[in-house]
């Protein structure tokens, strides 16, 4: 009953924090002496409380601890530290760190910088919210009954990218959980140097109703969706300083354990960041990817579910805090689940993913098309469409046959007679002459059905400028990484347009587009294939 109540509970605040209904959301707490209330749920093993947390810099975090029950005078445990999601508040990780403490961990959530009650501004993962990191650790270690040589760290979003750069930071952590979350933030929101117009404005939004960005990041927004490239340079640099791809070395230095978990799907933070991040690290390490959108996969572990993206994080402290040999460690370290059906495939790394080789389909005729239309060809729409492809098998699909061709370039192979599991990452190879110096253009791969009716197997944007018009110039642009199966007599198609309502487009008016398959550079969609 106890878990049951705090189940419930974590999920009704969830639902308020989500709709703007808690109180005095954007309020900054002032920094205050740590205080503490209980609310430890009759019959529960273990106990929760409410604490302000010095962080860095003299600000306040709103924070909560759970305690494993009936602990002995001077008992120790692992300590576990879970800073929250981007927009929500301390209880996000109420139901994991109940389920962790009552196995015998010290777990302490806090609410980031800048959100809520907890003071500062949003500092978008920077110096000073690594810094809360050490601080809540170090708050934990004089206040809790946590082992300083047992120390993890973990989260989702916004809480497994400040996870990972906190790993660089402080040697102390050895153990982290990031799951949905940035390795390069460059990558995941202005890949192909393209904005991710609707993943940048719905975190734009979301810190503005839920906290108090500073002058900074309304600069960097500001410029970012204005495609202010005066500013790119700074803008870059901004997110190197916040992207663990940029730290890797220490991480490495500092040897903690890391696991990432995200999902194909994630329109906000793509799988071929964390893919790329994973490959470069040297200490122990696991990736998993899932069906689903940005946070789904382990969406419904927050409200205490069964959850094998949880289930997982669970192991993973065990071993690597617990010592225990639950077998996670020899594991294949990479564990995919196709979005075509419900079983895990084990890889020894990300390159083995599509050992099955690759497949080269010729894009052998010209196709021109004219820019600022819309074809009817798009990825979907950001946190929305992927979680009906994960729960339901219907991604963001297209009539091949009644794409307008004045408006996009289509490419078909013939009909397979047997499935094709495509694995891993595709990569369009082309030849594009513009009529202007800057243009955009986004490539989709489609499963078309004998009907014509294709389905999104993934997608990419590409943006150029400073180009000669009329002259030619070869691209290769890889898609989002993903894991699907072709069913026999169906066919793959490449289909390239140039406006889609996911990112920002750079065409200016009356521009085309050529991409052309010259005999000495052949154009191509290289897809890898699992092996059969």
């Amino acid at each position: 009953m106890a878990r049951t109540t705090t189940t419930v509970t974590a999920a009704a605040l969830l639902v308020a924090a989500a709709l703007g209904l808690a109180p005095q959301q954007a309020q900054a707490a002032p920094a205050t002496a740590a205080t503490s209330s209980s609310a430890t749920p009759a019959g529960a093993s273990s106990q929760l409380r409410f604490f302000d947390i010095p962080g860095s810099g003299g600000i306040t975090l709103k924070g909560n601890v759970f305690s494993p029950g009936g602990a002995r005078p001077g008992q120790r445990f692992p300590l576990i530290v879970l800073p929250t999601s981007w927009g929500v508040p301390q209880i996000e990780y109420v139901a994991q760190a109940e389920q962790l403490a009552d196995s015998g961990y010290v777990v302490v959530s806090y609410t980031s910088r800048g959100f809520w009650l907890s003071g500062g501004r949003i500092e978008v993962a920077g110096p000073p919210d690594t810094a809360d990191v050490s601080a809540v650790i170090d708050w934990a270690l004089a206040t809790t009954a946590a082992d300083p040589a047992h120390i993890g760290l973990g989260g989702v979003s916004y809480g497994a990218g400040i996870s990972l750069l906190a790993a660089a930071r402080d040697p102390r952590i050895k153990a982290v959980v990031a799951l949905s979350g940035w390795a390069d933030i460059i990558e995941s929101i202005y890949s192909g140097r393209t904005q991710h117009v609707q993943a940048a404005g719905l975190l734009g939004a979301a810190g503005h109703l839920t906290g108090r960005p500073g002058p900074e990041l309304d600069g960097i927004l500001t410029d970012f969706l204005g495609s202010n490239l005066e500013r790119e340079p700074r803008m870059i640099e901004w997110g190197k300083q916040r992207s663990a791809s940029e730290k890797v070395d220490a991480i490495n230095a500092n040897g903690a354990a890391i696991m990432l978990g995200n999902a194909w799907g994630d329109t906000i933070f793509p799988p071929n960041q964390y893919a790329a991040f994973f490959e470069r690290l040297t200490g122990p390490k696991r990736l998993e990817f899932r069906p689903g959108d940005h946070a789904t996969a382990e969406g419904t572990g927050l409200l205490g579910l069964p959850n094998d993206t949880w289930t997982s994080a669970h192991r993973w402290f065990d071993r690597y805090l617990k010592g225990e040999a639950n077998g996670v460690d020899t594991e294949a370290p990479v564990q995919l689940k196709s979005r075509s059906d419900n079983g895990y495939e084990g890889y020894p790394d990300w390159k083995s993913v599509g050992a099955g080789g690759t497949e080269k389909l010729a894009l052998g005729d010209s196709e021109h098309v004219f820019a600022n239309v819309d074809s009817g060809a798009n990825g979907g729409v950001v946190l929305l469409s992927s979680v009906l492809d994960q729960f339901v098998k219907a991604p963001p699909v297209a009539s091949i046959p009644l794409l307008p061709r004045a408006f996009a370039a289509v490419w078909q192979s013939g009909r397979y007679d047997e499935d094709r599991r495509i694995r891993g990452t595709a990569r369009l190879h082309t030849t594009v002459t513009p009529t202007k110096e800057s243009g955009t253009f986004v490539a989709y791969l489609y499963d078309v059905g004998p009907l014509g009716l294709g389905k999104l197997v993934s997608n990419a944007p590409y943006t150029f400028h400073g180009r000669t018009p009329g002259r030619s110039f070869g691209v290769d642009l890889d898609l989002f990484s993903t894991a699907y199966d072709v069913p026999p007599g169906h066919r793959l198609a490449l289909v390239v347009d140039t406006v889609d309502p996911l990112y920002i487009e750079h065409n200016p008016t009356g521009a085309q587009l050529t991409f052309s398959s010259p005999r000495t550079d052949p154009s191509y969609v290289s897809v890898p294939l699992r092996e059969q």
